[in-house]
């Protein structure tokens, strides 16, 4: 196991925020070119590396969600946990390709598939050209060790921008930063009714009735919003809370949006959250997160997710959605619309499942809701699929960790399930 974590030490040194991946691409493959694998690259940096003759394939993402000072990362062990000082940690997927190394090495016949841009739309998974040798595919993005994941939720992007109305004028002027939001994974942590700083602080706003003159709030397309910082005309001073630092500008002549109370309301009115839940799998079934809002060449832009883990609940929140924001004279539109992976065999997973049973006879089958890449990389080839991982807590924000001894026991599984594929 100390391998595996020295292993992701050395990947938290490489920048590896999605959409800058190169260097740990070529760290990557020149890895396991060390370790006498065939090696091949796509156009869109997804590595295939091989050796000897493989009958199951591990795959993992390169890419993370870069937070607070990432991909400046300093990693610190913390009461049996990995945490990053200041910044999302990039366990998701950085344990998983560490695993995925230590195969490489340990192995003669091994396949991995390392896919690039997972965390901005699947984009590597979604693009993949290259051929897998096995027959099935064992996806390490899983972030519960008591869980093999046999289906996923599938998403969509969707923008809505709205042109500014701007005036000029002179009133008292406030900076309002959100503090004290925890922010998280708009999947997973769904359910946890997390605070949203976009709803927040336009709520604050609006109950003091302020009029806005700068607005910017949110990280990532798939984080539920933590930060926030808003430049704001109001008549009566606001006061300070737990959530939100307010510093007076003074009386200011400057341009402001005479059209707040509209976006103020679409932010107010929109239903950020939870949409329905399965109950006979008990997990939320559609949600969707309200991720960023902020000015841009002189209009307001607005980025949602939304996921759900029924394809055509997916397509109606896609079309709700769209038509919510249209209604508000909004220029509307989505993409990178992707299925949920709905598994029709399961063998496999029960297959490894029996390995987990043996370590702790209470684990199950699950059906996740967020993405994974098994359903995109299956449907284009035919392959038995499924999903592990150790246990990480608050992914795509600066409170991610991962549990040490899950890494253990995640990796002592896999030895287990590889040597059973020599």
């Amino acid at each position: 196991m100390q391998e595996i974590i020295q292993n992701f030490k050395q990947i938290t040194k490489i920048p590896h925020c999605s959409f800058h991946t190169e260097e740990l691409k070529n760290f990557l493959v020149d890895f396991a070119k060390n370790q006498h694998c065939k090696v091949d690259i796509d156009e869109v940096g997804n590595i295939h590396a091989y050796k000897g003759k493989p009958k199951i394939c591990l795959q993992s993402h390169y890419d993370m969600v870069c937070m607070g000072e990432a991909p400046n990362i300093q990693i610190y062990e913390e009461n049996g946990y990995l945490k990053a000082k200041n910044s999302s940690l990039g366990a998701d997927n950085g344990i998983g390709v560490s695993l995925m190394m230590q195969a490489l090495k340990d192995f003669e016949n091994i396949e991995c598939l390392f896919t690039n841009n997972e965390e901005v739309g699947l984009c590597g998974a979604n693009n993949l050209s290259h051929t897998i040798i096995s027959n099935k595919l064992l996806n390490l993005d899983h972030e519960n060790d008591d869980e093999v994941v046999i289906g996923c939720a599938g998403g969509v992007d969707i923008f809505a921008d709205l042109i500014i109305d701007f005036e000029e004028k002179e009133e008292d002027c406030y900076e309002i930063e959100a503090i004290n939001f925890k922010g998280g994974h708009s999947g997973i942590d769904i359910i946890k009714n997390i605070k949203s700083s976009i709803k927040e602080v336009s709520y604050f706003i609006s109950q003091n009735q302020g009029e806005l003159c700068e607005f910017s709030a949110g990280e990532r397309i798939n984080s539920i919003p933590k930060h926030a910082k808003t430049i704001v005309f109001f008549k009566n001073p606001p006061r300070e809370n737990k959530y939100f630092k307010i510093k007076h500008l003074g009386k200011i002549k400057r341009k402001y949006y005479k059209n707040s109370q509209i976006i103020l309301n679409i932010i107010n009115a929109f239903a950020q959250g939870v949409r329905t839940f399965n109950h006979r799998l008990n997990l939320v079934q559609t949600s969707i997160n309200l991720s960023l809002a902020y000015e841009k060449n002189g209009k307001f832009h607005f980025e949602l997710f939304a996921r759900s883990n029924n394809l055509e609940e997916l397509k109606n929140i896609e079309f709700e959605t769209l038509t919510y924001f249209k209604m508000q004279n909004c220029e509307v539109s989505s993409a990178n619309f992707y299925p949920p992976w709905e598994n029709k065999d399961t063998s496999f997973g029960e297959e490894i499942l029996n390995y987990f049973k043996k370590e702790n006879p209470k684990a199950k089958l699950y059906t996740i809701h967020a993405g994974l890449e098994c359903g995109i990389i299956s449907e284009k080839q035919p392959l038995e699929c499924c999903s592990i991982g150790p246990n990480i807590y608050s992914p795509h924000s600066t409170d991610e960790k991962c549990e040490i001894a899950s890494i253990d026991k995640i990796s002592k599984i896999l030895t287990n399930i590889l040597k059973n594929y020599q």
